[in-house]
């Protein structure tokens, strides 16, 4: 027994010893009798000593917290002196070995708290009893009971308290169930004080205050500093440095219980109600976290302090619960006032590191300053003027400029200890700095600030700068992780700013909650704010004709919807008045179904309503922004970018105030929904999803430009290129938000799956990341070629330097330009005719403009402009060919290129953009391949067989350089015979044709406004960085398309 606060009562005379087993029952029969009384505490005496009775102010008050029920204490060690004090039994006033009373309240004073006083012993309890009876002013009370010991501290009460049977053993007082059975047996009744809880008068001395004003105003800086902040002593040190590092005047800080440590105390209570024995061992870890803790952070005396005071407070915790386990049951209030010792715990610690570095520091139990009232559905309101009050009689006797107190938990206007439910430290921050009237309110957490969705599900989200309080509300209210609604409240009347910072990211601005700025205006590009979902939903349809015009019809809808108990989250109704829907939470819908099947069986039996229809699975999607208020467009915008996503809306609502627009959909859609309209918002209207097919010579040369150049046109035109996916002919490489260009090469060898094109377009088509798709098809592939009526059909844009798909059969061709023209799609193929040339460009540009196209000739091969340019008799022919073909310009079988059917394609592409519906077996073809050597079996064989035929060629040529000519490779089309050709023809040497080098193309429209003197395009026409870089320039003419700055 510590300090002989239980005494064994021996039975009386002529009873029996009482068997074990009915020792047990009546042990659990007077903790029940306990618990059921925590809402009626025992009345609470004050007591004085003699000198402070005739001294003290008339309208000083003791005040305290009550217990939530008798809670089980463990009796205060004995107060030792300090240097300084006067007299024997005076207490340091930052003593730490004090016990909790039934109230909540420690006996001795925490560091901060209050002045010290004078300890009552034994001798002045008794005086102090006597006077008080003798004294007519005071009223009767009964006396303390033999054996409680009075607690010394600078402010206190007298009042009941808890104290456990003691059987303990060690500093944190482990209880034996023998001992306490052995104790209890033969004296449950007629001796109460040795039962497991007993009430015990706790007398306490209380001192003047000084009436020391409280401040307000800006010279206050408020900090919260959530779980995950105090999660570890390293992170405690971390915040007390912030801390620190604030020049404000005064600072007030709030913190939240050590990261996890609240749910653990809620399992503590939830292991020992349920009667689960391993409560003991969870309540251990409990103690071991803080004690590793503080024996990192402290050393010393305040080491010392805070360790007694845990010691003291764990004992106290584990005669609680063992109430709870024997009765089986806890009460709210019991629950609450266990779980708020964590904050107490935390607050402490970080009270004595901020105290190491020389700074004035105090610590505030908020029970003792926050009055709260409960307010329905598990909540509670502030009482502010009663707090306020509090607050300044607390400031009054500790004047501190750095105060640390404890979020979470709070006081019930009887004194009864209480929390503020899950996420209460944000709200105790918001209250107290709008008691203090902060300059504003820092919520330190581990994220950079609010996010315009969640970056869980949208990768792209971003960090906003600023919200509006309305807003915040929104959001919050809407399921986003950003606040409480109730939060808001307190700073919202009092334009006090909150920001929601980064304690691991200091460099971060953070978001900014406070009053919309008078001068913004509504625009498109900034008028929603963010985005937020609610899952698990289920939407209720109360439908019929009978529902019209007949008032009340909504009242008792939801009416049998609250006798239930259920939260409608948005409600939607027609403007015909037939059908009422709204959203309530999924596991609450069988019971709103019942209950409206009862309300309404007379008309649903008559047929004045046709139904009461359940839809489960569904999610809400919500749009906010204050300034979508008069702003046109946002909801077109919004549902397009839906309906683009393939999404079908359930129901919708929307507010006169226009803050927000709330949609219902399927749960399954929700995802792709919020990355659609996210993406239509926030990402830039020129950021494109691309996709590369065929990684080979042009393709990956595409994919090396890109990478060189994105930053740039990211920097400087706002247009955001992202490769999505890359496939070859037996792998493919995919990703969501954009492959990482500098090592694609890798990566499409080691993080790939087999190349699937149906697969890899449904990737593309499917990434409602980003508003705009383009296939980019870097093949030479009709079947891939094949694929661009159904891709520009799923809504993505196709470019390609391929020549299939515009010189295949024409009704495929007419079909293609069809849809292209009739759909907000583009098909653009630059690059199909002249590679990197301006070709098709300038066509359509004469045409467009009114310019009649009479003939187009020109040399349309890079590779047979490049045969014929250093064909000049010093080579022969063959040898020519062999060299084009090891620098790469001819095809791997050179006689793709000499047939001439690469040069019809492109005389059949810009025929047919000239207007004339030709097939490409329309246009006659001279091939340069002898008919000797067209049915070689490869490639090789023919090169062999070619030097046969050089003396044919070296005659051609010498007699085209004994007329001043050369010869040349062309394709024509002849517009107004409506015909083309493709030929080998000489032309003089002062032609522009005879005057090309090395792979050059060159091409000559004569029209009617050219017609003298031809326009003329020249330019290389060949080489993959040529034919990239149209490609390229189409991709960019896109994304001017699109919206892109020119």
């Amino acid at each position: 027994m510590v300090g002989g606060a239980h005494r064994q009562v021996s039975a009386p005379a002529g009873r029996g010893k009482r068997n074990e087993e009915d020792a047990s029952k009546e042990v659990a029969a007077s903790a029940n009798v306990a618990v059921q009384a925590f809402t009626q505490p025992p009345p609470v005496a004050t007591f004085r000593s003699p000198a402070e009775e005739g001294c003290r102010k008339p309208q000083s008050r003791a005040r305290q917290i009550r217990p939530p029920a008798h809670a089980g204490v463990s009796p205060a060690p004995r107060s030792r002196p300090y240097p300084g004090g006067e007299g024997v039994g005076c207490q340091e006033p930052d003593a730490r070995n004090r016990r909790v009373d039934a109230r909540g309240h420690h006996g001795a004073q925490p560091h901060g708290r209050r002045s010290p006083g004078p300890v009552v012993d034994e001798t002045t309890r008794v005086e102090s009893e006597r006077q008080c009876r003798a004294s007519p002013r005071s009223p009767k009370r009964r006396p303390a009971r033999s054996g409680h010991r009075a607690t010394g501290s600078g402010h206190h009460t007298a009042g009941s308290s808890w104290s456990p049977a003691e059987a303990a053993s060690g500093g944190v007082g482990r209880h034996h169930d023998e001992a306490l059975i052995s104790q209890s047996q033969g004296s449950l009744h007629r001796h109460r004080s040795t039962n497991l809880l007993r009430p015990a008068a706790a007398i306490s001395v209380e001192q003047d205050e000084v009436n020391t004003y409280l401040p307000k105003g800006d010279m206050w800086s408020m900090h919260k500093f959530g779980g995950t902040c105090m999660g570890t002593p390293q992170r405690i040190q971390s915040v007390a440095d912030i801390v620190l590092g604030d020049s404000s005047e005064r600072k007030l800080i709030i913190v939240s219980a050590m990261s996890k440590v609240t749910d653990m105390m809620y399992n503590l209570v939830q292991k020992a109600q349920s009667r689960d024995d391993s409560y003991t061992i969870a309540l251990d870890e409990v103690f071991e976290k803080h004690m590793a803790a503080a024996k990192y952070l402290l050393d010393g005396e305040d080491l010392a302090r805070f360790l007694s005071q845990l010691h003291s407070d764990v004992s106290n915790l584990r005669a609680m619960l063992r109430a709870i386990y024997i009765v089986g049951h806890a009460t709210e209030s019991f629950s609450d006032f266990v779980v708020g010792h964590g904050e107490l715990w935390s607050a402490q610690m970080l009270s004595y590191a901020i105290k190491k570095s020389g700074a004035p520091c105090s610590w505030m139990d908020t029970r003792e300053v926050l009055v709260v009232k409960p307010s329905g559905s598990n909540q509670v309101d502030p009482d502010y003027l009663e707090s306020e009050k509090r607050l300044q009689k607390w400031f009054s006797r500790q004047p501190a400029e750095i105060i640390v107190a404890t979020g979470f938990i709070a006081s019930t206007a009887e004194n009864i200890p209480t929390t503020l439910k899950r996420d209460g430290s944000d709200f105790s921050a918001a209250i107290i700095g709008s008691l203090v009237r902060a300059r504003q309110v820092t919520i330190w957490t581990d994220v950079d600030g609010v996010f315009s969705a969640d970056p869980r599900k949208v990768s792209e989200a971003v960090i906003l700068s600023t919200l509006s309080y309305q807003e915040a509300w929104e959001m919050s209210y809407f399921g986003a992780n950003v606040l409480h609604p109730r939060t808001i409240i307190p700073v919202m009347k009092d334009n006090i700013p909150i920001v929601i910072r980064s304690m691991f990211n200091l460099s971060a601005p953070g978001t900014m909650i406070c009053k919309q700025p008078a001068n913004e205006n509504g625009d498109l590009d900034a008028c929603v704010k963010s985005f937020a979902t609610i899952d698990n939903l289920a939407l209720v349809n109360v439908e019929g004709t009978g529902m019209a015009g007949v008032p009340g019809t909504a009242s008792a809808i939801f009416s049998a919807v609250k006798d239930v108990g259920a939260n409608v989250i948005m409600i939607s109704q027609a403007s015909s008045e037939h059908s009422v829907c709204f959203a309530v939470p999924e596991k609450e819908v069988a019971a709103v179904s019942a209950a409206l099947h009862v309300r309404f069986r007379e008309a649903l039996a008559a047929g004045r309503l046709s139904k009461v229809e359940v839809i489960n699975g569904c999610s809400i999607l919500a749009a906010v922004g204050l300034r979508m208020a008069s702003t046109p467009g946002v909801s077109a915008i919004l549902f397009d970018a839906l309906a683009k996503a393939n999404i079908n809306v359930r129901a919708i609502a929307q507010g006169c105030s226009e803050y927000n627009i709330t949609v219902v959909l399927k749960q399954e859609d929700c995802v792709r929904a919020l990355r659609a309209v996210h993406s239509r918002f926030f990402l830039s209207k020129t950021t494109l999803a691309v996709g590369i097919v065929g990684p080979g010579l042009i393709g990956g040369t595409l994919l090396n430009q890109l990478k060189d150049q994105a930053a740039v046109l990211k920097e400087n035109m706002n247009i955001d290129l992202r490769v999505i996916g890359i496939t070859g002919s037996s792998t493919m490489l995919l990703s969501d938000t954009g492959i990482d260009l500098t090592q694609w090469k890798q990566l499409l060898q080691k993080e790939v799956e087999p190349a699937d094109i149906d697969n890899f377009v449904h990737h593309l088509s499917d990434n409602h990341v980003f508003p705009n798709k383009v296939l980019v098809d870097c093949t030479a592939d009709t079947s891939v070629a094949s694929h661009y009526y159904d891709w520009l059909k799923k809504g993505i844009h196709v470019i390609t330097p391929n020549k299939k798909a515009n010189s295949g059969p024409l009704d495929r061709y007419l079909k293609l330009r069809t849809l292209q023209r009739a759909s907000y799609t583009h098909y653009f193929y630059e690059a199909t005719v002249g590679a990197g040339l301006p070709i098709i460009s300038t066509l359509r540009g004469l045409l467009e403009t009114g310019d009649k196209i009479l003939r187009i000739e020109g040399i349309f091969s890079g590779t047979l402009s490049y045969i014929f340019n250093n064909f000049k008799g010093t080579k022969t022919f063959s040898d020519v060919v062999a060299e084009a073909k090891e620098s790469g310009y001819t095809e791997p079988d050179p006689r793709d290129d000499l047939s001439g059917t690469d040069v019809a394609r492109k005389v059949i592409i810009l025929a047919r953009e000239s207007g004339l519906r030709l097939e490409l077996s329309d246009i006659p073809v001279k091939s340069l391949v002898p008919e000797a050597l067209a049915s070689c079996s490869s490639a090789d064989e023919f090169m062999q067989k070619l030097p046969s035929f050089d003396e044919d060629w070296a005659r051609q040529r010498s007699d085209a350089e004994a007329a001043d000519e050369v010869l040349r490779y062309v394709g024509v089309v002849d517009t107004v015979n409506k015909r083309g050709q493709v030929e080998l023809r000489r032309y003089k040497r002062d032609h522009p044709f005879a005057q090309l080098s090395g792979s050059d193309n060159i091409i000559a429209f004569t029209t009617s406004r050219y017609k003298e003197q031809p326009l003329i395009v020249r330019g290389p026409g060949a080489g993959a960085e040529v034919t990239a870089g149209g490609v390229f320039c189409d991709i960019l003419r896109l994304a001017s398309y699109l919206g892109a700055p020119s």
